[in-house]
């Protein structure tokens, strides 16, 4: 009810402004392009009238509002781009029980993801954002590819075969130090040069047309049409985002090094409530692009020493996810695995410490009036294969709020990581501000022993600041400061080192002109981007083509790495 009563008051507002906006004008608006803004029609053309006109409220509304005042719903015109995940890298789900591996390896248990959690809205950019992917972007040196020899040659000079293996250019800075960004080596830095009152005029500047498409959708409806202009878009894709997951690596494989169960649970959720500050660093919200289907990114980091003196280099794992990664370093790599629904896996491991990491996002969203709720459904599993230790583990969902002014975004909902073998627990909740007072960004969490009712740790604090831990001793500690943490930054390749479907290679013509702010360049380069996957979607289709996936398979309702470490450590053994 709450919620319909501050979409009457947009809705109110909208109206509001609009009139203003006509009776102080010296024309009429434009509702053809409101980036327009006024235009003076011909003397001979009659007026266009953008007075609200009424519509109706979905029926749990009906009891505030018995009807509301909208402008008309007319097309925004040239404004092609369109909104998609708000997500912050993570799933929602809950469940119980094991879904059966695909290969002969014992792989960890998957909680089945139950049918009543998963909401009835899928958050795609357009109707056709999440098409098949295209054969162009399948590697010709890949068993799965299935390209047809007769179809379209690469834009790039590039070819696969000279791009698959190249390690990168070694002239090039990889500083592994700590910093307080995640700044990257090549000239896309998209994710981190971010200026935040560039930012805020943005939104400013294009408010009219942010109020125009708010009046045309209501509470509860899918968002997958909604039209968002193109400055709303971070420079980066949602794969590269999730990778932002690991920025503390050291908190990562120091999991495997705790001698005992109690420790390692410990370390699990400090790791996990750790890993979200670092994908949001700018003050106002933005959206990824959303991965074609296909499309994968690369990237490794390099575990800081704990001396000043450089560690010593070690062997590449070529076996690895990232074959120019060391044993020492955390390797990471995402891929889309679908599209409808829209659904991301990911990948990470570190070969000297015996940890992986594996999970998969599937989106899901409504629209709430004053924010957007994006639920993200899916799990990880961290696994210590030296303990031969499992922790599945969910994800809260995503918010984006103030979308009529300066958004941003909240984290909120209840999630859990349990060890089957152990039998530790926790129970974390996300709590989203209430409408009046209240703080932004709390969470809670307990950590509970094996059958045990009363937790032996009790956390609290802000998911980006800082938590505090009280212990069953009576003992309070500070359990994560992620204002003092510094975030190691990821390696990635040049661009001219990369394959054609990688994320940053894919983007670069959308990213570099979001950089500059050559808003229509980059709309043109993204449409040009989507035109050319569907054509070569009609084609497979036509020729009655199955895509398959690069890096992933299905395992039931899980998406599962091919060559995880644990499969090639068994065969090792054998």
């Amino acid at each position: 009810m709450v919620e319909s009563i501050k979409h009457c008051i947009v809705l109110l507002q909208i109206a509001k402004d609009q009139s203003n906006e006509q009776q102080h004008a010296n024309g009429p608006i434009s509702t053809i392009n409101p980036v327009d803004g006024i235009y003076q029609p011909p003397l001979d053309t009659p007026a266009v009238n953008t007075m609200p006109t009424q519509t109706t409220l979905p029926p749990d509304a009906s009891q505030v509002c018995k009807s509301d005042q909208r402008p008309s719903t007319l097309p925004v015109g040239p404004v092609v781009t369109v909104m998609g995940s708000l997500q912050t890298p993570t799933p929602n789900s809950t469940g119980s029980g094991p879904s059966g591996p695909s290969s002969g390896v014992a792989s960890p248990a998957h909680i089945p993801l139950p049918s009543h959690s998963v909401p009835d809205f899928s958050y795609s950019s357009s109707e056709d954002e999440f098409y098949d992917a295209d054969e162009f972007y399948q590697s010709n040196t890949s068993p799965k590819h299935c390209i047809d020899p007769s179809g379209p040659p690469a834009a790039s000079p590039l070819t696969n075969e000279e791009t698959a293996l190249k390690r990168p250019n070694t002239t090039e800075s990889l500083n592994s130090s700590m910093s307080n960004g995640t700044t990257d080596t090549d000239q896309f830095d998209c994710h981190d040069d971010r200026d935040d009152d560039g930012e805020r005029e943005s939104v400013e500047e294009h408010k009219s047309v942010i109020m125009h498409l708010l009046s045309q959708v209501r509470l509860g409806m899918d968002l997958t049409k909604v039209v968002l202009p193109t400055f709303i878009l971070e420079r980066r894709s949602l794969l590269e985002m999730y990778a932002d997951f690991f920025a503390h690596p050291d908190l990562f494989v120091s999991i495997a090094e705790q001698p005992e169960p109690r420790e390692r649970m410990v370390q699990v959720v400090r790791w996990y409530l750790s890993a979200f500050h670092a994908g949001r660093k700018g003050s106002v919200a933005k959206k990824p692009y959303n991965p074609i289907l296909g499309e994968v990114f690369y990237c490794h980091w390099d575990l800081p020493s704990e001396t000043e003196e450089p560690s010593p280099p070690t062997e590449t794992v070529s076996e690895g996810p990232v074959p120019w990664a060391s044993s020492n370093s955390v390797s990471f790599v995402a891929e889309q695995v679908s599209h409808h629904p829209p659904i991301s896996a990911f990948y990470a491991e570190c070969l000297s410490r015996k940890i992986q990491f594996n999970a998969h996002i599937w989106t899901k969203s409504k629209f709430l009036g004053m924010s957007i709720g994006v639920h993200n459904i899916g799990q990880g599993c961290v696994s210590c294969l030296e303990h031969d230790e499992h922790y599945i583990l969910t994800f809260p969902n995503g918010y984006g709020r103030s979308i009529l002014t300066v958004p941003w975004v909240e984290l909120g909902g209840e999630c859990n990581i349990s060890c089957s073998k152990s039998g530790y627990s926790a129970n974390i909740v996300f709590h989203t501000k209430p409408f009046y007072g209240g703080k932004k960004h709390r969470i809670t969490a307990e950590i509970f022993s094996p059958n045990d009712k009363k937790s032996f740790c009790s956390i609290e604090g802000e998911w980006n600041g800082v938590m505090y831990a009280k212990w069953a001793t009576g003992e309070n500690t500070v359990f994560i400061d992620t204002k003092k943490m510094g975030i190691v930054k990821k390696r990635v390749r040049k661009l001219e080192d990369q394959l054609e479907y990688e994320s940053r290679r894919l983007w670069k013509d959308v990213t570099l002109n979001l950089k500059i702010k050559d808003i229509d360049a980059a709309t043109e380069a993204k449409h040009r981007l989507e035109e050319k996957q569907r054509a070569e979607a009609r084609e497979r289709k036509e020729k009655e083509q199955q895509w398959e996936t690069r890096l992933f398979h299905e395992d039931g309702e899980c998406w599962v790495y091919d060559e995880p470490l644990l499969k090639r450590l068994a065969s090792q053994r054998h």
